[in-house]
């Protein structure tokens, strides 16, 4: 755990902590679930991790982190250990951690003490947003924090998503917050919920037009990893200035 994933936007993942509670619709059939079941232990007890904990502080390395890829940085039962966990980060300034919340109410008031009005710059801030419905809820609250990045992950993509609110408009007059990539991408396995690929080309285009970085992670079928084909290609940007994209450049970073 933690020292390679197939995850194709990030390099690393780490979980101080695993177990959740399901949600809303895009938690259905997470593949945490069944693989806490697989290892022993009920994916519904949200337990702090004897192995992993202090991982980070070893890595040398330049990485990408996928923070709490069994859990939720921001689930209510680890605030005992967050700010602990929040300390590994501020120590390790070269590694950039990549937290995905489905519980963006929660992070305005649990945010480190020394944050500030930009946020620590090794930390991207997302949300999961599988339809319509769980963008205009969670997005706000991701936005009216600040945030050396912000992103959002459409995956399991349930629907369609207009997103012109959240991404930057050349029109505007005074200028606000706005999504900075955006992810999607379709289920997978063997219970894999169908997804159009024009809601993916739509989304696409959205963020084409405002110069925001897609990632066109995965298509809806059983095995993982299926391409998801956009007018013919893969589509893997990373954020402008990050790692090796650019709004625009198409990379395959695995």
């Amino acid at each position: 755990m933690g020292t390679k994933t197939n995850i194709g936007w990030c390099d690393k993942t780490w979980n101080p902590w695993m177990g959740c509670h399901k949600v809303s619709q895009g938690c259905v059939n997470c593949y945490m679930f069944a693989e806490q079941k697989r290892y022993g232990h009920d994916p519904n007890v949200v337990r702090r991790s004897k192995t992993t904990f202090n991982a980070p502080l070893k890595w040398a390395e330049s990485a990408y982190v996928f923070t709490c890829s069994w859990s939720d940085w921001f689930v209510a039962e680890a605030d005992e250990w967050r700010d602990e966990a929040w300390a590994i980060i501020k120590a390790t300034p070269h590694l950039t951690y990549q937290i995905l919340t489905k519980r963006p109410e929660r992070i305005a008031a649990h945010l480190p003490a020394d944050w500030g009005a930009s946020g620590y710059p090794n930390v991207w801030l997302g949300t999961s947003t599988e339809r319509q419905a769980e963008a205009d809820k969670r997005i706000p609250f991701l936005l009216q924090v600040p945030a050396a990045l912000h992103f959002i992950s459409a995956e399991p993509l349930l629907g369609p998503i207009d997103l012109w609110y959240y991404l930057p408009s050349r029109w505007a007059v005074v200028p606000k917050p706005s999504l900075d990539w955006v992810i999607v991408g379709g289920e997978s396995g063997p219970n894999f919920r169908a997804m159009d690929v024009e809601w993916a080309g739509g989304i696409y285009a959205q963020c084409a037009a405002a110069g925001v970085a897609f990632f066109g992670k995965q298509a809806a079928a059983y095995a993982n990893e299926t391409p998801l084909l956009i007018e013919g290609r893969t589509i893997h940007q990373m954020p402008q200035g990050h790692l090796d994209g650019e709004p625009g450049r198409e990379t395959n970073h695995v």
